[in-house]
């Protein structure tokens, strides 16, 4: 696994984790593919980002996840953070929804 991460989901019955997972990239020669997962309390989702090599493929599974991330329901109402509130989660996304971005991830994603 490359690493993992813990968000926190705040909702009306408590706070909740929401743990994303990044396995190793696999592959060879111009295939390889990434799987991660994020973990929502109530529907975990496992998906696969491919790429060229290796560290294409990693940085695909990572901007995926920021895209999940920002374009969800959670993140539009407030609910979901890492560090402090506001503030990001520390995921890069596509050029095209960086104007999502909140707090250090416009500062330092764009």
């Amino acid at each position: 696994m490359i690493g993992s991460r813990v968000l926190k989901l705040k909702l009306p019955t408590g706070e909740e984790d929401v743990t994303i997972t990044i396995d190793d990239p696999v592959g060879a020669g111009t295939i390889w593919s990434c799987q991660y997962q994020i973990a929502w309390p109530a529907a975990p989702r496992r998906y696969t980002a491919h790429g060229v090599d290796a560290l294409q493929a990693a940085h695909l599974a990572q901007q995926m996840v920021g895209a999940e991330l920002y374009s969800s329901d959670f993140h539009a109402r407030g609910q979901l953070q890492w560090q402090k509130p506001g503030d990001g989660y520390g995921f890069p996304v596509p050029r095209n929804i960086r104007d999502l971005l909140i707090g250090a991830d416009r500062t330092f994603d764009g």
